[in-house]
């Protein structure tokens, strides 16, 4: 083999591996694809309350469909953003929910989802404030909500005020609201949870696309 030839194989070599390198570390920062389920079992001692932290983007930047907007969630043990929204949970536990909403918002065509149900004690917080209800037709509106019919649960989460320039998954360091409030779990089953706020743009009516997708805008609770 000629110096030349040695040479290009090198280089090839020295490629290859930033490729592997640069590939490793995306997919460790991309949220991915839905399809799997995140365990907030692992490890939960019995009658302790568990911490949750999702957060609502206007679009994942991601994966087949990185226009549209979903919920992320942090993994428990890691500490990575997933694209998973079907969560193992224990039953009859107190689960402390904290959002991160990155989504801007706008008026609500039902009002009655700007109203706080379900949580414990009735409220929510939004940036360190309690709240019980909230006025979408002012400040930043509503982007969406969390909802949870069969636990008669539910969350507006208020829209930031500035526009969304995240672009791609995970948001961090751009302006977002800190929504936190806690639920208990029921008995054990499947709950489904979803957002009411029509949010698939370009569909009819804004209820398509991310709002009838399992792993964007509404998922499960597997309760255990």
């Amino acid at each position: 083999m000629s110096v030349s030839q040695r040479l290009g194989t090198v280089v090839v070599l020295f490629l290859v591996a930033v490729g592997l390198i640069l590939w490793a570390f995306a997919s460790f920062l991309s949220p991915g694809t839905p399809g799997g389920v995140v365990n907030f079992m692992a490890g939960h001692t019995a009658g302790q309350p568990v911490n949750m932290t999702i957060e609502t983007v206007g679009s994942t930047g991601h994966g087949p469909h990185p226009t549209w907007v979903s919920y992320l969630t942090k993994e428990p043990t890691t500490g990575k953003w997933v694209h998973e929204t079907t969560w193992q949970l224990p039953a009859k536990t107190v689960i402390n929910v904290t959002i991160l909403q990155y989504d801007s918002g706008s008026p609500l065509r039902n009002q009655e989802w700007g109203q706080v149900q379900g949580t414990i004690g009735g409220t929510a917080t939004i940036n360190g404030n309690t709240y019980s209800d909230y006025n979408s037709y002012t400040g930043g509106g509503v982007g969406h909500t969390f909802a949870v019919p069969a636990l008669g649960l539910s969350v507006p989460l208020i829209g930031i005020t500035s526009s969304n320039v995240c672009g791609a998954t995970p948001c961090s360091k751009f302006p977002h609201n800190t929504i936190t409030f806690s639920f208990k779990t029921p008995a054990a089953g499947s709950y489904n949870w979803q957002c009411f706020v029509p949010c698939g743009l370009g569909y009819l009516y804004g209820n398509g696309g991310p709002m009838s997708t399992q792993g964007y805008m509404g998922g499960f609770l597997e309760v255990r």
